[in-house]
């Protein structure tokens, strides 16, 4: 039984990097950058990029929705909290969102 919860776990954080390092790819090619809001953004239209937003999106709004709910405040709040700890954690050269909605080069 231990060494079946030991196995997930790996596979889990195998999972996790692999991809990790898909998002990372796909931010130092300027697919993605981070939005205001606190979501992954599409900055050059793919079916890659896209589905990989959507993804993203999906496990940051439950997460944002586990954080809001422990904490009884919005999930936006959260949301506009993660963005801007997102945003100030960018590499240079990744895409970040103006609060005009234009995406610039940090």
């Amino acid at each position: 039984m231990k060494s079946k919860i030991l196995v997930l776990i790996a596979g889990l954080l195998l999972s996790l990097n692999a991809f990790a390092i898909s998002l990372q790819d796909a931010k130092a090619q300027g697919l993605v950058g981070e939005q205001i809001n606190g979501y992954l953004g599409v900055v050059v239209n793919s079916g890659e990029a896209s589905a990989l937003a959507k993804s993203v999106n999906a496990k940051r709004k439950a997460h944002y929705e586990k954080i809001a709910l422990k904490n009884q405040i919005s999930v936006d709040d959260v949301a506009k909290l993660a963005a801007e700890k997102a945003i100030a954690a960018a590499d240079k050269g990744h895409y970040i969102q103006t609060p005009q909605g234009k995406w610039i080069k940090k």
